[in-house]
């Protein structure tokens, strides 16, 4: 059982759901054959903001799973949302992969290939736009969408960065509107 100081540092991992996204086997030819060895991806995550990606290696396919997932648990991020989507655009990038994330309205659905769809939903993203763009490794492709969403920023952070008020970095669309209605003085006409 976790101690109370554990939690505090780690999270609460009791409710998190994982999958596998990519596995591999390779051979090694050695004098009596050929000796195989397994990798696999996973991803777990929580469905409310909080995802982790791991990578695993054993003999076999099982025990390289449970690392995976060991790796995954370890590595939890937490994912700024606007509500079933993501607040901005942003790409994330990964070796020669490249991932193009963009919110959608409601309704939309995740519109992602397979590894990429997989970190969306384990995150708690409903509504999605993406694009796949360089190197379809999945792997690389998994590592590269944990990327941009890692880079997910909200407004509170934003403008705490830029040393503004929140009201000061969210600009009234109602005030630039009337801004605009106003005439403007003309000059002598030639």
């Amino acid at each position: 059982m976790a101690t109370e100081h554990q939690q505090e540092f780690f999270g609460d991992t009791g409710d998190l759901q994982e999958t596998v996204v990519a596995t591999n086997r390779t051979a090694k030819v050695v004098k009596g054959g050929r000796r195989f060895s397994f990798s696999a991806m996973a991803v777990v995550g929580d469905r409310h903001g909080r995802v982790g990606l791991g990578y695993g290696k054993a003999n076999e396919m099982g025990p390289a799973i449970e690392k995976a997932f060991g790796v995954a648990k370890k590595n939890l991020a937490r994912i700024h949302l606007k509500g079933d989507t993501i607040p901005h655009e942003v790409v994330g990038r990964y070796g020669a992969a490249r991932v193009f994330m963009r919110p959608a309205g409601p309704g939309t659905g995740v519109i992602a290939g397979g590894g990429v769809r997989a970190v969306c939903q384990m995150v708690g993203i409903r509504n999605i736009l993406t694009k796949s763009l360089g190197s379809n490794n999945p792997i690389n492709v998994v590592k590269a969408a944990m990327d941009g969403l890692v880079k997910l920023k909200d407004a509170k952070e934003v403008a705490r960065l830029r040393g503004l008020a929140l009201e000061e970095l969210v600009e009234e669309p109602a005030a630039s509107a009337a801004g605009d209605a106003t005439p403007q003085a003309e000059g002598p006409s030639s």
